[in-house]
This record gives C-alpha cells, structure tokens and sequence, in this order.
C-alpha cells in the first residue's frame, strides 16, 4: 500500500513551518530537477536555486533565508538537509520482520532471544549470546558465543559477530560486516612470526551504523570501542584497540591502525589513513586520501592531498620533490652566506 502525508501530517510529526496549502498530499521524495506533483523536493545549497524556479515538486523543504523564493507549499525549518532526511524516512520505512527463529536457524545451548527478535534462516547464534527486543538477524548471520546485542539492531543477511562482543542498542550492520575478528598482532622469534591471541573483545554503544564488508578487530588485551552514534561507511578497517569517539563519521575504505584513538564528532574522508597508537581531538577534519602520521591536538581541517595535473607534469614535480631536501640545504647555505655579507656591509 502506497504511503502519503499531508503537508501538515509531516509538520505535525517533524516539526517544521508550513507555508502555502498545507493539505498537498505528498508521497516521495525527490530532487528539485527531478520531482513530480506527488513529491516532496528539497534545497540546500543556493547554487540549486535556479532549479527551484522551475520544478514540478508538490511541495519543498527550505531554510528561512529561502522561505521566500517560491509559492509552492513548503515546510520551513533550521536545517533543511536533516529535515529532509526524516521525511525520506518516514515516506520510506524498512520493511517489518516477523517475530520468531526460523527452522533453518541454529541457536546454541543457553543463548537468549526477545521474543519480539527475528532471527533469518540459515542464521547461527553462538552459545550463551543475547538477541534483544525488536532486534532482526538477518539471513546467514553468525553471532558467536557469550556475544549481546541489544534492542532494535538490524543485522543484514551475512553479517558476522565473533564472540564475546558487545553491541548496543539500535545497530545497523550491513551484509558482509565483521565485527570481533582478530587483530594483527604477531611476533617474530627465530625467523618466524608467532600469533599473539587477542584476547580483548568489540565494544560497541548505541546507535552505530557499520557499512557493507567494514572490518572491526577485536582487542590484544584491552577493547575496541566504538561509542554512540558513531557512522562507519562501506570497507573501513578498525584494527584492534582503536578506540573512535561519539558521533564520529567516517567515509569508505578508510582505514585506522591499532591503538589509534580518534575523537568525538570527527569527519574522516574515503581512503584517509591514519597510523597507530595516535590521537585525534575532538572535532577533527580528515581530508579524503590523507595520511595521518602524528597526533592531531586542536580541532580543525587537515588535509595532506598532492593535486593530481597532467601525467607529464607529474613525473617532472616526482623528479624535482625528490631533490628537495637537497635543494633546502643549499637555500640555507645561501642564507647563510647572505647574512654573512649584510654583517660585513
């Protein structure tokens, strides 16, 4: 059945100003280029204001500094972005699981499963582990022994948990995500490596969303901990002990070193890296691609990016980057000379 609100439905659930027909039904949401009567657009960058002119949308979401651009009804809020995020939500709910363990599922001796939870076939649930209330296991999920997941967590089909995690409530996790795999601690003793168990676990808060095949290894000693409302995209690798702040969010196929402890509502950009046993301040900034090689103390944007140009101009910067610690020398001693001659003047 399709879902639609009225124009006051929606401000009566999300809050918001009405401004124009506030009984325009709507039933999606779309772009300002794209919408059709039956949708609700949005604008939150001013260069797209040109598209406002000219869009179908039955209705729009807009800041005050836009409330009065057009005619159209519209719904006035402080931030439109984050506004529109919960209308796509409410037009656009997750489909609902029926309660129980399906035949195919296996659950081990002692595990506890809410009543409400819905465990998928094919799914494994280790002895001694916790599924809370409302919480949905999805397809071929594994979750180890003495692992707890909370209330209303949504594991996609394949997800695995190792044992002895612990998992707040209201976790996304998609398909191909690991969480409590072994960190990479090994010794070298007589021309081989030894395996050092890690024997910590993955702790993780409330409210946290893992992406598709992200990666979070479990402590040596001590844990990993990823606090409340912390965002991971698509094939990031925690690595053990890593500790990342409240509210964090970081982009697709980052990756973070043991011991690194990265504060709270920090941005990290796709691919950044950021090496072992460093710290990050809270409110931090990392540029897509950059590497991080020392402890960040103030809060601010970094950025470490060499510009890409022509590949002829490249390999001729390579050449000269490779003489600069040279030529930084002779510009010292040049310096030096020119003092020496000002001091005989």
């Amino acid at each position: 059945m399709d879902i639609s609100y009225r124009l006051a439905d929606i401000a009566a659930q999300l809050g918001g100003r009405v401004l124009g027909d506030a009984e325009v039904r709507i039933s999606q949401i779309a772009t300002l280029e794209k919408a059709q009567p039956n949708h609700i657009s949005f604008l939150t960058n001013s260069k797209y204001r040109t598209q406002l002119a000219g869009t179908r949308a039955g209705a729009v979401i807009l800041g005050e500094a836009d409330a009065g651009a057009t005619d159209l009804p519209r719904i006035i809020s402080d931030n439109p972005y984050a506004y529109f995020a919960r209308v796509s939500a409410l037009l656009n709910p997750l489909p609902e699981a029926k309660p129980g363990v399906h035949p195919s599922a296996t659950v081990g001796a002692g595990a506890q499963i809410d009543p409400t939870a819905s465990i998928a076939a094919m799914a494994v649930i280790g002895a001694g582990a916790a599924i809370g209330a409302h919480s949905i296991i999805g397809e071929g999920c594994c979750i180890g022994a003495n692992s707890v997941i909370g209330r209303h967590a949504r594991l996609y089909p394949n997800v695995v948990v190792y044992h002895n995690c612990m998992i707040g409530d209201n976790l996304i996790a998609h398909s191909g995500a690991v969480i409590g795999s072994d960190g990479f601690g090994i010794a070298m003793d007589e021309g081989r490596w030894i395996k050092i168990p890690q024997i910590g676990r993955v702790v993780i808060g409330n409210d946290v969303e893992i992406g598709a095949n992200t990666t979070i290894d479990r402590g040596a000693l001590d844990d990993t901990v990823i606090e409340d409302g912390v965002k991971l995209d698509n094939q990031i690798q925690v690595a053990h002990n890593v500790r990342i702040g409240a509210h964090t969010a970081i982009a697709g196929c980052a990756g973070i070193a043991g011991s690194a402890v990265i504060g709270r509502y920090c941005l990290i950009g796709g691919g950044a890296r950021i090496l072992g046993h460093l710290q990050l301040a809270d409110h931090v900034e990392i540029a897509a691609h950059t590497l991080i090689g020392k402890s960040i103390r103030e809060a601010g944007s970094y950025a470490a990016i060499y510009p890409f140009g022509k590949t002829e101009d490249w390999r001729k910067n390579a050449v000269h980057l490779r003489h600069l610690d040279d030529l930084a020398k002779r510009v010292k001693a040049l310096e030096q000379e020119i003092a020496l001659l000002k001091g005989k003047d």
